[in-house]
């Protein structure tokens, strides 16, 4: 099943958004929607029976209404499908993202715990998603920049071109943010008080613009109508990155950077920015 948006609905208020803008995404690529809803009851190796058909009906309905919400958001959207699988929400849509051109998701579904800012299922897709996910959050803010973060690693790089389709796509500027500071000089994050001692900040700065535009130079090469702002700060990556998505309409990340451990599938500042950033977050595997 090739050309479509991936999105789950477990009936909570958080999948109806993310099923709206995955119908939404879905029309203005030109590709399915495809709604999946994970039915866990059978695997649980319950006794069958009048509550298990009524489970069953439950998970039906979530589905169905997930299809109308999809049809009503965009009506000239006409390759709608819902379907329920038996399975654990976690499993199934990282196996159908391999045939996915997208992933949609809410940041928080009913298993969400009070207070938990972004759901299990969220974090998971963002580490094993074998296709970019797009998780539903915060406010996008119509009229602003895709933002991307840049750090020179695999992954941001893999992000930086999936920035610069969406901002072509969308028909918006491109917001190139680089985050350097003593402790990242060589790519990887320390606390401050591990910090080495730096002798010439204006090396490390022009350092940093130089790794900037260096990144950027392929993908203006591929789309000059796209208009791009280079941003390098000095400060903590998190923070700044946080900040930036207040005023961007969608914010582009690397699964990992350059700081991440070997084997870590999703670093620190794409979960931390899962769980604060203020605009939807599309993260993206190298």
């Amino acid at each position: 099943m090739a050309g479509h948006v991936l999105v789950g609905a477990d009936g909570s208020e958080s999948s109806l958004d993310a099923v709206a803008v995955a119908a939404r995404e879905a029309r203005q690529r030109g590709l399915g929607l495809r709604i999946v809803h994970a039915f866990i009851w059978p695997l649980m190796k319950a006794p069958v029976g009048a509550a298990a058909e009524a489970l069953r009906g439950q998970a039906d309905t979530i589905v169905s209404g997930a299809v109308q919400h999809a049809r009503a958001t965009e009506p000239d959207l006409t390759d709608v499908e819902g379907e329920v699988v038996t399975g654990e929400p976690l499993s199934i849509l990282a196996v159908r993202s391999e045939r996915a051109d997208l992933v949609v998701v809410g940041s928080r579904g009913l298993g969400a715990f009070t207070g938990l800012l972004i759901g299990s299922v969220a974090v998971h897709l963002a580490a094993h998603a074998h296709c970019p996910v797009l998780v539903v959050r915060g406010r996008a803010a119509p009229e602003g920049p895709v933002a991307v973060a840049v750090d020179g690693s695999g992954d941001a790089g893999a992000a930086l071109d999936a920035a610069f389709s969406e901002a072509a796509r969308l028909g918006s500027a491109l917001l190139a943010l680089h985050v350097w500071n003593t402790w990242t000089a060589d790519g990887q994050e320390r606390p401050h008080a591990t910090a080495p001692l730096v002798s010439n900040l204006d090396d490390l700065r022009k350092d940093a613009e130089l790794t900037l535009t260096d990144a950027l130079a392929p993908g203006q090469a591929a789309h000059p109508d796209v208009s791009v702002e280079q941003r390098v700060l000095e400060g903590r990556v998190r923070p700044a990155l946080i900040d930036a998505s207040k005023e961007s309409r969608l914010l582009v990340v690397g699964a990992r950077g350059r700081g991440g451990f070997q084997g870590l599938l999703l670093g620190s500042v794409s979960q931390a920015l899962l769980q604060h950033a203020h605009c939807p977050v599309l993260v993206v595997r190298g």
